[in-house]
């Protein structure tokens, strides 16, 4: 593989769109620059991609040069993914082959947090850093490459630094950490609690974002609506105005920005009661993205997760007479360990009954480190894979009746992509690479971040097809 210079965001849905590289160039691609050169692989979720970012921009602005070709190289970077097992067996090949082709690699990243566990099959990395570590990254990197001399006006960075996504819309990372201690979950000892970003620093970025053309803002953190927890939500200051490090009022200035907003990995806190009705006003997206995991209470409880299924039911109802628009996706596990039948079909009751728009699902798969793994009563594999085909084909019922009540409505779209067959984009409904997309077949006079008018005229399980019609806005 020579494109080097590339992420592979996190999909946790059936349907989810399949990644895409950063960029498409050609093995051949040589670079005629003096400065030293460095490919890079991003891995894992959102989450990891701003990291990436984070450090590709440190490199740019202190003069190094991204190639995208092992072979180019002078060094290459991993960030890993840990989170499962898939994901560390993919994080291991990753620096594997880039060993292979390249010979000179740093690791950083989710799985760096267990060097033991690298060094056993990879010895012979540069060296090895944890997640979110961008000063010892630079750090490593000096070690082994010389800090390049800045040339003025050829090391040019834009204010808002390196982007891995579509110049259109960009994720804002609001915090680290995380202070839950699911079972299942292994992120606090890789990530640390929970850290929240200064407000002021949070909407200065978004801010550079929405000045530079970026239309949407995908709000992430490994708990969105703890933020500012960890300061007791203190007072700060932005454009001449307090703020308080809160969601409620992160939200509220985000609003002002002009651009669509997205909340992802909210938590069902009393608190996510406070933005609901900004979405119904319109000022953000009427979308959450919460992870409710499951619904038994015993499953629940061993899984060490907040809340019961009754609860989130009638906050779920509250919240959609509030907001009539609102869209819910969420994510599953089913044969965590001493899950019965009888606690599964509690799920699939609650799925029937809580109709969440966008659902992904997960079978449990033990973590090295995570408390789960102590727990009795594992269920067989081929039992997780039955549980999964059944909770998919009720989630893919929902899905398709939602969207099939869609037919004949007019839905605001942000056109992504656009081909020979027509434009491709997505509706407030739809966050990037894990949810359904919008067809416009034959319209191709558009480009990627417009934002037009479209009425829908066909559906399937996840995805619309539409005709755009005379813009409102």
């Amino acid at each position: 593989m020579s494109d080097v210079q590339h992420f592979r965001p996190e999909s946790v849905s059936s349907n989810a769109a399949s990644s895409k590289p950063a960029a498409q160039p050609t093995a051949s691609s040589k670079s005629t620059s003096t400065s030293p050169l460095i490919g890079f692989v991003s891995l894992g979720c959102p989450k990891n991609l701003v990291d990436s970012e984070r450090i590709l921009t440190q490199l740019r602005t202190e003069g190094y040069e991204i190639v995208p070709s092992y072979d180019n190289a002078d060094m290459v970077i991993v960030n890993t993914c840990g989170f499962i097992d898939s994901a560390v067996q993919e994080s291991l090949d990753a620096i594997g082959e880039a060993l292979k082709e390249n010979g000179k690699v740093l690791v950083t990243g989710c799985l760096g947090a267990r060097d033991d566990e690298i060094r056993e099959v990879h010895p012979n990395v540069l060296a090895i850093t944890g997640p979110h570590a961008y000063e010892e990254v630079m750090s490593q990197v000096h070690e082994h490459l010389p800090k390049p001399e800045l040339i003025p006006f050829e090391q040019l960075v834009p204010d808002t630094g390196v982007k891995l996504t579509p110049r259109h819309f960009a994720y804002l990372k609001i915090s680290e950490g995380c202070n839950h201690r699911c079972t299942f979950c292994i992120i606090p000892s890789m990530r640390g609690d929970l850290v929240s970003r200064p407000v002021g620093s949070v909407l200065d970025e978004a801010k550079r974002l929405a000045n530079a053309g970026v239309k949407e803002l995908l709000v992430i953190s490994q708990d969105t609506s703890a933020y500012g927890v960890d300061v007791k939500h203190k007072l700060g200051f932005w454009d001449g105005r307090p703020v308080k490090t809160r969601m409620l009022e992160l939200c509220e200035a985000l609003a002002d920005l002009g651009v669509w907003v997205r909340l992802h990995y909210v938590y069902p806190y009393p608190s996510v009661d406070d933005v609901i009705p900004m979405m119904a006003e319109g000022k953000i997206l009427p979308y959450l993205d919460i992870p409710f995991q499951h619904a038994s209470k015993k499953i629940l409880k061993l899984m060490k997760r907040p809340g019961s299924s009754e609860r989130v039911l009638e906050r779920v109802q509250k919240w959609r007479e509030m907001c009539p628009d609102l869209v819910i996706r969420s994510t599953f596990i089913v044969g965590f360990p001493g899950e019965t039948e009888e606690d599964f079909n509690e799920l699939l009751d609650f799925l029937r009954e809580a109709q969440l728009d966008r659902v992904g699902c997960f079978t449990y798969s033990p973590v090295e480190g995570a408390k789960a793994n102590e727990l009795p009563d594992p269920v067989p594999e081929e039992v997780k894979q039955e549980r999964y085909e059944r909770f998919m084909a009720v989630a893919q019922e929902i899905s398709a009746a939602k969207l099939r009540a869609r037919v004949g409505q007019e839905m605001l779209v942000l056109i992504d992509e656009v081909t020979p067959e027509g434009a491709v984009g997505r509706s407030y409904a739809d966050a990037p690479e894990i949810d359904g997309l919008v067809y416009l077949t034959d319209e191709t006079d558009v480009q990627p971040g417009d934002k037009v008018w479209v009425e829908i005229i066909h559906t399937d399980e996840y995805d619309l097809w539409g005709v755009r019609v005379e813009d409102d806005v």
